[in-house]
């Protein structure tokens, strides 16, 4: 089966992108470089394509059920135009996917939108339809991944970019993980507060016919996934399928540092699990570093005790384009996760000195 691609990959591709595999999508993954994309965000203004995320519609009279007990957070605390981080977790507490979850306006009755992670649209909309049926709930599960194209666009100066483009929103008055449906270059779109840079920022779904309507009118620069990835590790976000993964790297909330989005006053699968390990206590955390020596830690190369004795795995690793330092993400026993801690990691076989550092890199 061929790659699904984003509805502006022809607009991509005239602007001189460069594409990569990614949760069966083949998307940009960089324009011009990733640093400078990287600087235009942190700096200005930047734009991505983010159509690969996946969207999943759930209505009806149990949508709130339903919703409450399959992620992890409090959805009844959602008012219409509000989001929420949250977990989507097994029966033993690990980690299946995050998400952000809406609420959209009412209609006549509660309507979720929740984005998974790219490529699992079919894995959530089963595990949705599955749980409804066992629990005999009214509810209706949509699939509208190919339906919403989505942007994000990331950076101090993404609210003006924004105004410029929809300037009758008062997008200003929205807080973060707030979200309101906003008249885009005379398209309708739902433009949430929300972002995975650190920056400020906003993500945009519209309609996909609509999708080069609504990008031409951002002024922002292009950006591609490369730039996504090295932002959000300065800040120690969590990548699905690298810095947890149910099968390769199964992790719960409470190990990932997402423990905040655990609310065990509520009833979720998953539930009863966590509450043992929060009693319990964690014997592996999810840790920053930078390295002090020459070399960048990738992905699967083991971090080392002070003796040289193999503690942990690095899961995500870049030279990050802020610092112009060597920084990475990964698990280590508790005991070696305070700031400052020295470690090493593995580079192609050879130790670098490192130490602990609690993201984010950068203020």
């Amino acid at each position: 089966m061929g790659l699904r691609k984003p509805p502006l990959y022809d607009v991509h591709a005239d602007a001189g992108a460069t594409f990569t595999e990614f949760g069966g999508w083949d998307m940009p993954v960089e324009y011009d470089s990733i640093k400078a994309e990287h600087a235009a965000v942190r700096e200005s203004v930047g734009i991505f394509d983010v159509s690969h995320m996946s969207e999943l519609e759930v209505s009806g009279p149990d949508a709130t059920a339903l919703m409450q007990r399959l992620t992890t957070n409090d959805v009844t605390a959602l008012e219409p135009g509000d989001s929420q981080y949250s977990a989507i977790v097994n029966d033993e507490g690990v980690i299946v996917d995050d998400t952000v979850v809406y609420r959209l306006p009412d209609r006549d009755e509660r309507v979720y939108l929740f984005i998974p992670n790219a490529g699992h649209d079919e894995e959530m909309s089963d595990r949705w339809t599955s749980f409804r049926d066992e629990w005999g709930l009214d509810a209706t599960v949509e699939n509208v991944t190919e339906e919403w194209a989505m942007f994000a666009v990331q950076g101090p100066d993404a609210l003006d970019s924004l105004t410029d483009a929809a300037p009758d929103a008062a997008l200003g008055d929205r807080s973060k993980f707030q979200a309101t449906f906003a008249d885009v270059a005379g398209v309708e779109c739902w433009v949430a507060r929300t972002g995975y840079t650190g920056e400020d920022g906003f993500e945009v779904l519209c309609p996909w016919d609509d999708a080069e309507t609504v990008w031409a009118a951002l002024d922002a620069t292009p950006c591609g996934l490369g730039s996504r990835d090295t932002l959000r590790m300065e800040m120690g976000y969590l990548l699905s399928g690298q810095d947890f993964d149910p099968e390769t790297e199964p992790r719960t909330p409470y190990e990932a540092g997402i423990g905040f989005v655990v609310d065990l006053d509520t009833e979720f699968v998953g539930r009863d699990a966590l509450e043992r390990q929060r009693e319990a206590g964690v014997d592996e955390t999810f840790v920053g570093f930078t390295l002090l020596d020459r070399g960048v830690p990738r992905h699967g190369y083991d971090i080392a005790d002070a003796d040289g004795e193999v503690i942990g795995v690095v899961t995500s690793g870049t030279m990050s384009p802020t610092l112009s330092e060597p920084i990475g993400l990964g698990y280590v026993p508790v005991e070696y996760a305070d700031d400052e801690t020295e470690i090493s990691v593995l580079v192609r076989g050879r130790e670098k000195r490192a130490v602990i550092v609690t993201p984010p890199f950068i203020n």
